[in-house]
């Protein structure tokens, strides 16, 4: 499916498991060409990470008990400006079944607890990657910003999240987007100099 968001003004009930891609260019530098995903969206706000901004953290001096299932890059991603020391963890698991420290969203992707040990949490892990902050919206916030085209509403993969090259992950989702929403993928860093 493509981006919803190509229906002005229409906003599902509920995005969790989507990405939301900024439009360019959205002017707020905290949001410039990220892709998030979006881990919660209720009447009260939503909750989402940055899925491609890899920082020069390694996992290892964050949180080594989890440094040997982080995904390459091995490094702390910044999640949004939001609690920047807080730390969410995205992971690979085998269980669509949520348990005490696994919570599924899309496909093989879900939450995990960091504080527990990875055999504690009910399902196998292959991956992991660690997210600082979080972006966060209120009520009603996050579908005015969708209904006013700050953000493009589409489908995740279940790699999404997980890319090497995550630096390019804004240009690869709106180029696999259908008709004009792909065109976005060759939108020039800076138009003026186009």
């Amino acid at each position: 499916m493509g981006g919803v968001s190509g229906v002005p003004g229409f906003v599902p009930s509920s995005v969790r498991g989507r990405l939301l891609v900024a439009t360019p260019p959205l002017v707020d530098p905290n949001f410039d060409r990220t892709v998030v995903l979006v881990l919660e969206h209720s009447e009260n706000g939503a909750l989402g990470i940055i899925i491609n901004r890899p920082s020069d953290r390694a996992v290892a001096d964050v949180v080594p008990g989890w440094a040997d299932l982080a995904g390459d890059p091995a490094v702390l991603f910044e999640g949004g400006p939001v609690e920047p020391e807080a730390v969410i963890a995205l992971a690979r698991g085998t269980s669509s079944e949520a348990t005490d420290g696994w919570a599924p969203l899309l496909g093989n992707v879900g939450t995990i607890d960091l504080l527990k040990e990875p055999y504690e949490l009910g399902t196998a892990i292959d991956t992991v990657r660690l997210f600082a902050g979080y972006a966060g919206w209120g009520g009603g916030q996050l579908e005015s910003e969708l209904a006013s085209g700050a953000w493009l509403l589409v489908e995740a993969a279940d790699d999404d999240a997980f890319r090497a090259d995550a630096d390019g992950l804004w240009r690869s989702v709106l180029a696999r987007q259908h008709g004009r929403l792909a065109w976005l993928a060759n939108f020039p860093d800076d138009p003026s100099l186009n």
